[in-house]
Protein backbone atom coordinates (compact mmCIF):
# COMPACT_ATOMS: atom_id res chain seq x y z
CA UNK A 1 0.00 0.00 0.00
CA UNK A 2 1.61 3.49 -1.36
CA UNK A 3 0.37 7.10 1.18
CA UNK A 4 -1.60 9.40 -0.80
CA UNK A 5 -2.55 11.60 2.14
CA UNK A 6 -1.94 11.78 5.76
CA UNK A 7 -4.38 9.58 7.48
CA UNK A 8 -4.00 11.86 10.70
CA UNK A 9 -4.65 15.32 8.71
CA UNK A 10 -6.72 17.67 10.44
CA UNK A 11 -7.03 15.36 13.71
CA UNK A 12 -6.04 16.75 17.21
CA UNK A 13 -2.93 15.01 18.69
CA UNK A 14 -4.74 13.92 21.67
CA UNK A 15 -6.67 11.01 19.73
CA UNK A 16 -5.32 7.94 18.21
CA UNK A 17 -4.13 8.13 14.98
CA UNK A 18 -3.80 5.38 12.22
CA UNK A 19 0.07 5.80 12.09
CA UNK A 20 2.61 2.56 11.10
CA UNK A 21 5.68 1.48 13.39
CA UNK A 22 8.06 3.99 12.12
CA UNK A 23 6.20 6.75 12.99
CA UNK A 24 5.38 5.82 16.15
CA UNK A 25 9.12 4.74 16.75
CA UNK A 26 10.43 7.96 15.36
CA UNK A 27 8.03 10.47 17.75
CA UNK A 28 9.59 8.64 20.63
CA UNK A 29 13.16 8.93 19.46
CA UNK A 30 12.91 12.23 18.67
CA UNK A 31 10.49 14.02 21.01
CA UNK A 32 12.07 16.77 22.76
CA UNK A 33 9.66 17.61 25.96
CA UNK A 34 8.94 16.71 29.03
CA UNK A 35 7.71 12.86 29.16
CA UNK A 36 5.29 13.22 32.14
CA UNK A 37 3.25 14.53 29.00
CA UNK A 38 2.86 10.89 27.78
CA UNK A 39 3.64 12.11 23.87
CA UNK A 40 6.66 10.37 23.36
CA UNK A 41 4.82 6.91 23.40
CA UNK A 42 1.06 7.98 22.65
CA UNK A 43 1.62 7.52 19.26
CA UNK A 44 3.04 3.94 19.79
CA UNK A 45 -0.52 3.00 21.89
CA UNK A 46 -1.94 4.35 18.30
CA UNK A 47 0.14 1.77 16.64
CA UNK A 48 -0.81 -0.93 18.62
CA UNK A 49 -4.45 -0.34 19.38
CA UNK A 50 -5.15 -0.16 15.10
CA UNK A 51 -2.79 -3.09 14.55
CA UNK A 52 -5.40 -5.32 16.77
CA UNK A 53 -7.72 -4.13 14.64
CA UNK A 54 -6.55 -4.22 11.03
CA UNK A 55 -4.01 -7.51 11.80
CA UNK A 56 -5.86 -9.04 14.96
CA UNK A 57 -9.16 -8.81 13.78
CA UNK A 58 -10.72 -6.93 16.94
CA UNK A 59 -13.80 -4.48 16.39
CA UNK A 60 -12.61 -1.07 16.45
CA UNK A 61 -15.25 -0.68 19.21
CA UNK A 62 -14.43 -2.82 21.21
CA UNK A 63 -10.62 -1.38 21.68
CA UNK A 64 -9.74 1.48 23.69
CA UNK A 65 -8.35 4.01 22.83
CA UNK A 66 -10.71 3.72 19.92
CA UNK A 67 -8.88 3.78 16.55
CA UNK A 68 -10.32 6.20 13.40
CA UNK A 69 -12.22 2.97 12.32
CA UNK A 70 -15.33 2.15 11.88
CA UNK A 71 -17.10 -1.36 11.11
CA UNK A 72 -19.60 -2.05 8.65
CA UNK A 73 -21.69 -4.98 7.18
CA UNK A 74 -21.71 -4.79 3.15
CA UNK A 75 -23.23 -7.51 0.98
CA UNK A 76 -22.66 -10.03 4.06
CA UNK A 77 -18.89 -8.98 4.53
CA UNK A 78 -17.59 -7.15 6.78
CA UNK A 79 -15.86 -4.17 5.88
CA UNK A 80 -13.85 -0.95 7.51
CA UNK A 81 -14.36 2.53 6.87
CA UNK A 82 -12.05 5.21 7.42
CA UNK A 83 -13.94 7.08 10.11
CA UNK A 84 -11.39 9.65 11.92
CA UNK A 85 -14.89 11.13 14.18
CA UNK A 86 -15.34 7.82 16.01
CA UNK A 87 -11.39 8.00 17.68
CA UNK A 88 -10.54 8.68 20.91
CA UNK A 89 -7.44 8.97 22.95
CA UNK A 90 -8.22 7.93 26.62
CA UNK A 91 -7.07 4.91 28.25
CA UNK A 92 -9.44 1.68 29.90
CA UNK A 93 -9.47 1.81 33.36
CA UNK A 94 -9.56 -1.98 34.55
CA UNK A 95 -10.17 -3.35 37.74
CA UNK A 96 -7.06 -5.17 39.23
CA UNK A 97 -7.31 -7.57 42.15
CA UNK A 98 -5.47 -4.78 44.17
CA UNK A 99 -6.70 -1.18 42.40
CA UNK A 100 -7.83 0.22 39.47
CA UNK A 101 -5.19 0.45 36.77
CA UNK A 102 -5.29 2.71 33.30
CA UNK A 103 -3.66 0.27 30.82
CA UNK A 104 -2.59 1.96 27.65
CA UNK A 105 -4.27 -0.63 24.79
CA UNK A 106 -7.28 -2.75 25.73
CA UNK A 107 -9.68 -4.90 23.97
CA UNK A 108 -12.85 -5.68 25.84
CA UNK A 109 -15.72 -7.93 24.69
CA UNK A 110 -19.43 -7.39 25.87
CA UNK A 111 -20.01 -9.75 28.41
CA UNK A 112 -16.87 -11.60 28.55
CA UNK A 113 -14.48 -8.03 29.91
CA UNK A 114 -11.04 -7.13 29.00
CA UNK A 115 -9.50 -10.10 26.99
CA UNK A 116 -6.54 -8.80 26.02
CA UNK A 117 -4.14 -5.53 26.68
CA UNK A 118 -0.94 -4.13 26.09
CA UNK A 119 1.16 -2.27 28.41
CA UNK A 120 3.89 0.04 26.37
CA UNK A 121 6.54 1.38 28.27
CA UNK A 122 9.56 3.64 26.96
CA UNK A 123 12.83 5.11 28.51
CA UNK A 124 14.24 7.94 27.07
CA UNK A 125 17.45 7.77 29.07
CA UNK A 126 18.82 7.29 32.58
CA UNK A 127 19.44 3.07 31.68
CA UNK A 128 21.11 3.01 35.36
CA UNK A 129 17.29 2.91 36.44
CA UNK A 130 16.34 0.04 34.34
CA UNK A 131 16.25 -2.44 36.71
CA UNK A 132 13.91 -0.61 38.91
CA UNK A 133 10.92 -0.27 36.60
CA UNK A 134 10.55 -4.31 37.40
CA UNK A 135 8.82 -3.94 40.45
CA UNK A 136 5.87 -1.82 38.74
CA UNK A 137 6.17 -4.24 35.76
CA UNK A 138 5.64 -7.04 37.64
CA UNK A 139 3.00 -5.25 40.11
CA UNK A 140 0.92 -4.29 37.29
CA UNK A 141 0.52 -7.82 35.74
CA UNK A 142 -0.13 -9.36 39.08
CA UNK A 143 -2.74 -6.87 39.64
CA UNK A 144 -4.27 -7.72 35.91
CA UNK A 145 -4.01 -11.59 36.41
CA UNK A 146 -5.92 -11.77 39.68
CA UNK A 147 -8.82 -10.39 38.56
CA UNK A 148 -8.95 -11.35 35.23
CA UNK A 149 -6.79 -15.10 35.07
CA UNK A 150 -7.99 -15.41 31.46
CA UNK A 151 -6.60 -11.74 30.30
CA UNK A 152 -3.82 -11.97 27.70
CA UNK A 153 -1.04 -9.61 28.89
CA UNK A 154 1.45 -7.93 26.89
CA UNK A 155 4.37 -5.58 27.66
CA UNK A 156 6.27 -3.28 25.10
CA UNK A 157 9.19 -1.82 26.24
CA UNK A 158 10.79 0.80 23.92
CA UNK A 159 14.33 2.08 24.89
CA UNK A 160 16.42 5.02 23.00
CA UNK A 161 19.07 3.50 21.52
CA UNK A 162 22.10 6.26 22.22
CA UNK A 163 25.68 4.61 20.85
CA UNK A 164 28.82 5.31 22.98
CA UNK A 165 31.87 5.95 20.98
CA UNK A 166 35.29 5.67 21.54
CA UNK A 167 37.89 8.05 22.34
CA UNK A 168 41.71 8.44 21.82
CA UNK A 169 42.32 6.96 25.57
CA UNK A 170 41.26 3.55 24.63
CA UNK A 171 37.97 1.58 25.43
CA UNK A 172 35.79 1.03 28.53
CA UNK A 173 33.85 3.34 31.13
CA UNK A 174 36.63 5.85 31.22
CA UNK A 175 37.38 5.98 27.42
CA UNK A 176 34.26 6.34 26.14
CA UNK A 177 31.87 9.09 25.98
CA UNK A 178 27.81 9.40 24.25
CA UNK A 179 28.15 9.85 20.77
CA UNK A 180 25.24 12.17 20.19
CA UNK A 181 25.82 15.61 21.16
CA UNK A 182 23.96 16.10 24.71
CA UNK A 183 23.81 13.01 25.86
CA UNK A 184 25.06 11.68 29.12
CA UNK A 185 27.10 8.48 29.43
CA UNK A 186 24.36 6.80 31.65
CA UNK A 187 21.74 7.67 28.81
CA UNK A 188 23.97 4.88 26.13
CA UNK A 189 22.06 1.73 25.59
CA UNK A 190 24.61 0.47 23.40
CA UNK A 191 28.90 0.22 24.28
CA UNK A 192 31.17 0.07 21.74
CA UNK A 193 31.45 -2.93 19.06
CA UNK A 194 27.48 -2.35 19.24
CA UNK A 195 27.10 -3.93 22.69
CA UNK A 196 24.55 -3.48 25.14
CA UNK A 197 25.48 -1.94 27.92
CA UNK A 198 25.77 -4.10 31.54
CA UNK A 199 22.30 -2.16 32.62
CA UNK A 200 20.68 -3.44 29.76
CA UNK A 201 21.76 -6.80 29.78
CA UNK A 202 20.60 -7.47 33.04
CA UNK A 203 17.14 -5.80 32.42
CA UNK A 204 17.16 -8.09 29.65
CA UNK A 205 17.66 -11.31 31.19
CA UNK A 206 14.88 -9.72 34.14
CA UNK A 207 12.30 -9.55 31.46
CA UNK A 208 12.81 -13.18 29.96
CA UNK A 209 11.28 -14.41 32.93
CA UNK A 210 8.05 -12.92 32.94
CA UNK A 211 7.30 -13.37 29.44
CA UNK A 212 5.75 -16.73 28.64
CA UNK A 213 2.45 -17.10 30.44
CA UNK A 214 0.57 -20.17 28.59
CA UNK A 215 -2.12 -21.00 30.52
CA UNK A 216 -4.86 -18.89 33.36
CA UNK A 217 -3.25 -21.35 36.18
CA UNK A 218 0.35 -20.20 35.39
CA UNK A 219 1.90 -17.42 37.80
CA UNK A 220 -0.05 -14.43 37.53
CA UNK A 221 3.01 -12.18 37.46
CA UNK A 222 4.12 -13.68 34.09
CA UNK A 223 3.15 -11.67 30.83
CA UNK A 224 1.83 -13.47 27.96
CA UNK A 225 4.26 -11.68 25.94
CA UNK A 226 7.29 -9.21 26.31
CA UNK A 227 8.98 -7.32 23.81
CA UNK A 228 12.03 -4.77 23.99
CA UNK A 229 13.07 -2.87 20.95
CA UNK A 230 15.61 -0.52 20.87
CA UNK A 231 14.74 2.81 19.17
CA UNK A 232 17.64 4.40 16.41
CA UNK A 233 18.14 7.88 17.27
CA UNK A 234 20.68 7.90 14.16
CA UNK A 235 19.48 10.70 12.12
CA UNK A 236 19.37 8.11 9.13
CA UNK A 237 17.56 5.83 10.63
CA UNK A 238 15.52 7.72 12.91
CA UNK A 239 11.96 5.41 12.99
CA UNK A 240 13.80 2.12 12.84
CA UNK A 241 14.09 -0.46 15.38
CA UNK A 242 17.88 -1.78 16.15
CA UNK A 243 18.15 -5.56 14.97
CA UNK A 244 21.42 -6.41 16.36
CA UNK A 245 19.78 -7.02 19.83
CA UNK A 246 17.77 -8.39 21.69
CA UNK A 247 19.67 -11.16 19.62
CA UNK A 248 17.65 -13.30 17.44
CA UNK A 249 16.84 -16.12 19.06
CA UNK A 250 15.50 -14.06 22.15
CA UNK A 251 12.03 -14.19 22.99
CA UNK A 252 11.61 -10.73 23.42
CA UNK A 253 12.02 -9.88 19.41
CA UNK A 254 8.95 -7.38 18.68
CA UNK A 255 8.85 -9.90 15.92
CA UNK A 256 6.79 -12.60 17.81
CA UNK A 257 5.19 -9.83 20.10
CA UNK A 258 1.84 -10.22 18.47
CA UNK A 259 1.94 -13.63 16.97
CA UNK A 260 2.08 -14.81 20.51
CA UNK A 261 -0.79 -12.31 21.82
CA UNK A 262 -2.95 -13.67 19.23
CA UNK A 263 -1.76 -17.63 20.01
CA UNK A 264 -3.06 -16.95 23.49
CA UNK A 265 -5.84 -15.21 22.88
CA UNK A 266 -7.29 -17.98 20.35
CA UNK A 267 -6.32 -21.03 22.47
CA UNK A 268 -8.23 -19.12 25.44
CA UNK A 269 -11.19 -17.27 23.75
CA UNK A 270 -12.09 -19.90 20.90
CA UNK A 271 -10.65 -22.82 20.80
CA UNK A 272 -11.43 -23.81 24.82
CA UNK A 273 -15.04 -22.30 23.87
CA UNK A 274 -16.57 -23.01 21.05
CA UNK A 275 -20.04 -21.80 22.25
CA UNK A 276 -18.51 -18.53 23.03
CA UNK A 277 -16.81 -18.67 19.06
CA UNK A 278 -19.22 -16.52 17.52
CA UNK A 279 -18.48 -13.56 19.70
CA UNK A 280 -14.85 -14.07 20.45
CA UNK A 281 -13.67 -15.18 17.03
CA UNK A 282 -11.24 -12.73 15.39
CA UNK A 283 -12.59 -10.73 12.26
CA UNK A 284 -11.79 -11.08 8.78
CA UNK A 285 -11.88 -7.70 6.87
CA UNK A 286 -13.25 -7.47 3.29
CA UNK A 287 -10.82 -6.35 0.30
CA UNK A 288 -13.52 -3.74 -0.52
CA UNK A 289 -13.16 -2.23 2.73
CA UNK A 290 -12.46 1.65 2.09
CA UNK A 291 -10.02 2.43 5.04
CA UNK A 292 -7.75 0.07 2.80
CA UNK A 293 -8.05 2.39 -0.65
CA UNK A 294 -4.85 4.53 -1.39
CA UNK A 295 -5.46 7.32 0.28
CA UNK A 296 -5.90 6.12 3.72
CA UNK A 297 -3.19 3.70 4.33
CA UNK A 298 0.08 4.34 5.81
CA UNK A 299 2.99 1.91 5.00
CA UNK A 300 2.26 -0.73 7.41
CA UNK A 301 4.78 -3.23 8.98
CA UNK A 302 2.20 -6.13 8.91
CA UNK A 303 -0.42 -8.03 6.97
CA UNK A 304 -4.24 -6.94 7.29
CA UNK A 305 -6.53 -9.94 8.39
CA UNK A 306 -8.51 -10.24 5.01
CA UNK A 307 -11.10 -12.47 4.43
CA UNK A 308 -10.22 -15.27 1.64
Amino acid sequence: MRPQADPSAGRSSDVCQWINRSDAIREFATYAGKTQSQRHIKPLHWYVASRLVLEGGFWPQEVTPRPPFSAVLRRGERCLDFDPSVATGSEATVLGGLKTKSVDVVVTKQGIGPVLAVSCKGMTGALRNLVNRMEETIGECTNLHITYPALVFGYLFVIRAHQALATSEGSGAGGSKAAAKGVAFNDVAMGEGDQPVESLKRFHSALRELTGRRGVRDDVSRYEAVALALASVQDETVGDILTSYPETKSPLRIEGFFDALYRRYDERYVYSAPALAPLTRRVEWSRESTALAAGHAPVLDYRIRLAG
